[in-house]
């Protein structure tokens, strides 16, 4: 592929993508999302303080863990939307850089930077400081913040979830 070619696959796709409103990430700008969001916290807290035999240390941390690696891969890891409404607009953007048009420190992207820091910060008061939960903490919850860096837009990591090139812009204009 050209450099010209992609380019012009590049701008076409914004084109298509500010065409009409994204409902895959329009939802998130809801207050009743972030509400949902800190509804899901507390539930996923509740179910570990459950479990006979985990202790409210161990349930925060596992919830902050929980929290981690869910977030990231439902804002990260996976690309697209999931229904056919868009024409392929979206294919190769996760949901983070859908959300708000992919513009850079709106208020629900500090919303969603601030939860992981909040939680991160509350298992390592519940746990003591100890130090082998506070560095998993830290390492999985540093690995959430980097991927919403605003340098990582559309930035693909040892080649995963690089968009895979079709048919029409394998061809040069």
């Amino acid at each position: 592929m050209t450099l010209a070619a992609m380019y012009k696959s590049d701008y076409v796709q914004t084109l298509d993508q500010h065409s009409q409103t994204n409902l895959n990430s329009s939802w998130m700008n809801d207050k009743g999302a972030w509400v949902t969001n800190v509804l899901i916290v507390v539930l996923i807290k509740f179910f570990f303080g459950i479990i006979p035999g985990i202790s409210p240390e161990l349930s925060w941390s596992m919830t902050t863990l929980t929290y981690n690696v869910g977030s990231y891969v439902m804002f990260h890891a996976v690309t697209g939307v999931p229904f056919e409404f868009s024409q392929g607009a979206y294919d190769g953007i996760t949901l983070w850089e859908q959300i708000d048009g992919g513009e850079q420190f709106t208020a629900t992207r500090k919303y969603l930077t601030t939860v992981p820091i909040v939680l991160f910060l509350v298992s390592t008061h519940y746990t003591h400081y100890a130090p082998s939960v506070f560095f998993v903490n830290l390492v999985l919850t540093v690995i959430n913040l980097i991927a919403k860096l605003p340098a990582m837009h559309q930035v693909r990591l040892f080649d995963i979830n690089q968009k895979v090139a079709s048919a029409d812009e394998d061809l040069e204009y």
